[in-house]
C-alpha cells in the first residue's frame, strides 16, 4: 500500500506554481519592442543587442497624464536607449537640478506613446489645432507640460549627424504650439528657456543641436547663454566603450552642470512676464 506524504505534494506544487509563475513573466525592450518570457530579462536583447536596463517587465500601459501642477524644468532624454549614453546627460542633468532644488520632471521618450504628426496644418492652416487633434497617444500631456512650465531642457544622441526618430517625432508633434502664431492667436511659449545636450559616438554635435534648437525658437523660446553643448567619443574608438568613456569623463559632467545652471539662471530673469506684448512672431 502507497503511503503519500501530503505535506511534500503541497510543497512540490508550490513549487512548481512558483516556478510557473515566475517563467510566465513577460519583459518587453523599450528601444524595439521585442517580448521576452523568464525569471529576469535577457542581458542583451535578442533582437537589437541593447542591454537588459531597456527592459521593463510588460504590463498594462497607461495614458500619460497631466496633474495640472506647475514646475520649472521638463527634462527630455530623447533617445531610443534610456538607460545609455544620453541617459548619462540626462541623469547628471537631474541630479544638478535636485541640488539646486528647481522642480522638474523627467520622461524618457522611449517609454512614452508619440505617434508620427499627422500634418493637420499642411491641408489648411486652421486645421493645426492647440489642443493638437491627436489625443490617442502620450504627446498631448506633455504639450501641457510644456506650456506649464518654464523651461526645457533636451538630451540627445547624436544619429548620423542628426537628432534621434524618436526625438524628431516628438519635436513634429509641437506644430500645434508654433501653429498659434501663424493663426495670430495668443503664443503660448514665448520667452520660455531652453537647454540642449548632446553626445554621440562621433563628430556631428553642433548640427544636431542647432537642428534641434530650430524647433524651440519658431515658438518664442529663448536659449540660454552657452546653451548647448556637446561630447563625442571618437571614431577610433568600439562603441561599446562609450557609455564607460561618458560615466568618467569630467568635463561632460561640468559641461552639463553649467548647461543647467544657465538655463535655471535665464529662466530665473522671467523673461516671459518681460516680454509678454513686447516680441513680434515670426514663425515660418
Amino acid at each position: 500500500m502507497i503511503k503519500w506524504d501530503l505535506n511534500m505534494f503541497t510543497i512540490a506544487s508550490a513549487e512548481m506554481k512558483k516556478t510557473s509563475q515566475e517563467e510566465s513573466k513577460s519583459w518587453k525592450c523599450s528601444v524595439c519592442g521585442y517580448i521576452y518570457k523568464g525569471n529576469e530579462p535577457p542581458e542583451e536583447c535578442p533582437q537589437c543587442s541593447s542591454s537588459s536596463k531597456e527592459y521593463s517587465e510588460l504590463k498594462e500601459k497607461q495614458k500619460l497624464g497631466y496633474d495640472g501642477k506647475k514646475f520649472d524644468v521638463l527634462l527630455i532624454n530623447g533617445s531610443s536607449h534610456r538607460a545609455h549614453n544620453t541617459g548619462v546627460l540626462t541623469d547628471l542633468a537631474e541630479k544638478t537640478l535636485k541640488s539646486k532644488g528647481v522642480s522638474f520632471r523627467r520622461f524618457n521618450l522611449n517609454e512614452l506613446d508619440i505617434q508620427h504628426c499627422w500634418c493637420c496644418y499642411s491641408m489648411r492652416d486652421s486645421a493645426c489645432t492647440y489642443p493638437c487633434r491627436n489625443q490617442l497617444d502620450d504627446a498631448p500631456s506633455l504639450h501641457e507640460m510644456i506650456v506649464d512650465s518654464r523651461a526645457v531642457i533636451i538630451a540627445s544622441p547624436i544619429n548620423w549627424n542628426n537628432m534621434s526618430a524618436r526625438l524628431k517625432d516628438f519635436l513634429d508633434r509641437l506644430t500645434c504650439l508654433q501653429n498659434l502664431y501663424l493663426l495670430k492667436k495668443e503664443g503660448l511659449t514665448t520667452g520660455k528657456v531652453v537647454g540642449i545636450l548632446v553626445n554621440g559616438h562621433e563628430d556631428g554635435g553642433m548640427k544636431t543641436a542647432m537642428d534641434i534648437f530650430i524647433y524651440f525658437q519658431q515658438m518664442g523660446f529663448v536659449l540660454a547663454p552657452f546653451g548647448f553643448m556637446y561630447r563625442t567619443h571618437g571614431s577610433q574608438y568600439n562603441a561599446k566603450t562609450d557609455n564607460d568613456f561618458f560615466k568618467d569623463d569630467e568635463k561632460l559632467k561640468n559641461e552639463v552642470e553649467g548647461i543647467v545652471s544657465n538655463v535655471i539662471e535665464t529662466m530665473n530673469q522671467n523673461l516671459e512676464t518681460k516680454l509678454k506684448d513686447k516680441i513680434v512672431p515670426v514663425s515660418e
